[in-house]
């Protein structure tokens, strides 16, 4: 009988950490990326394991054009219909959530968390972990500050403080959750935030920064008070949503980064939060996580600083999905784009 890993990508995930229903339905974007990248585990899973999409035969299509450009070998795609009849001792999704477990439960898997488990890393992605992190990744070079903040009358104090602030929900995706205030909290403003208050139960305020460049750093949890750094991420975003990533070896990468930050501060910070969240994460989480940072600018305009934690992805990121990518022989950096036109398409491309 062989018992194999099911992977599923379901970028949806954190639209339903917010919600936390058992029966959530993503927003038509969110079914849709799902729909046509359903296959990008097939560049992390094994030959062995399986790979859930919503469509077999599109899904070889499309992982084969991505093969004839990068490599790889042929993998086992299966739909819904096909769940119950598999052996399945492990399922490794893009990030846990309860829709998700209740809907492989539905379909007949039964490797999965429990309510209680996925409960706690709900708990581990409110945006209060980053603000915690962020405290004690103060080092000499580094920049930033944030707190959670559950009234008006907190949130216009840092306003008045900082002159323009970011205001973001605990739990959301892709810029959704986040807004940028300067001068005065108008009506709808406001009434965001009350809506977000009653929702989440408060917003993570921090100071508007003067950012130069976005980039992150991937990470894995072993549950067991390890965690292992994979690689850097340097990303691309357009209004607020991510376009792409670079395709290039680690020290290329750094290198990129060392023309503002240099490459012991990268190290000490890497190495912090590899101590600091390995406890954290001790018995709790296993899996990918992700950390989004920036360079920012001096208030001089005359140098730059390290953010060195915007955000915690507590799942797999797309910076994962750029290190799966091998770089190329002919020394050429390349980029991963992820493109919207009458539907989502992955390429790779000269940069």
């Amino acid at each position: 009988m062989k018992m194999a890993k099911l992977y599923v990508f379901n970028p949806e995930h954190d639209l339903a950490l917010a919600a936390n229903l058992a029966n959530f339905t993503a927003p038509h974007a969110g079914r849709q990326l799902r729909h046509d990248l359903g296959y990008l585990p097939a560049l992390w899973a094994s030959n062995d394991d399986y790979i859930l999409v919503d469509d077999v035969e599109k899904a070889v299509r499309q992982y084969g054009r991505v093969r004839a450009k990068i490599g790889g070998t042929p993998k086992l795609f299966v739909d819904k219909s096909q769940l119950r009849s598999l052996y399945i001792n492990k399922v490794e999704p893009w990030g846990w959530d309860l829709a998700l477990r209740s809907f492989l439960l539905r379909w007949g898997v039964d490797a999965m968390p429990s309510e209680d488990d996925i409960a706690v890393i709900r708990d581990l992605s409110h945006r209060k972990q980053a603000v915690a992190l962020l405290h004690q990744l103060q080092l000499p070079g580094t920049i930033g500050s944030s707190c959670c903040a559950d009234t008006l009358v907190e949130i216009c104090q840092q306003l008045n403080q900082h002159g323009h602030i970011v205001v973001k929900a605990p739990w959301s995706s892709s810029g959704r959750g986040v807004r940028f205030m300067a001068g005065a909290i108008d009506d709808y403003q406001e009434r965001w935030i009350k809506n977000i208050v009653a929702k989440q139960g408060c917003v993570v305020v921090e100071p508007y920064y003067n950012k130069v460049k976005d980039f992150g750093m991937e990470f894995v949890s072993d549950g067991q008070g390890c965690v292992s750094y994979l690689g850097l991420s340097l990303f691309q975003t357009k209004n607020g949503a991510y376009t792409g990533n670079i395709i290039a070896k680690e020290e290329e990468k750094q290198e990129l980064l060392s023309r503002y930050i240099s490459v012991d501060l990268l190290s000490d910070v890497r190495e912090k939060i590899c101590q600091i969240l390995g406890e954290t994460f001790k018995g709790v989480y296993q899996g990918p996580f992700g950390i989004d940072m920036m360079v920012v600018s001096t208030a001089d305009k005359d140098g730059f600083l390290l953010h060195p934690c915007v955000e915690i992805n507590l799942r797999r990121t797309m910076g994962h999905v750029a290190l799966a990518i091998p770089p190329f022989a002919d020394g050429f950096t390349r980029v991963m784009h992820i493109e919207l036109t009458d539907k989502y398409r992955m390429s790779v491309r000269k940069r």
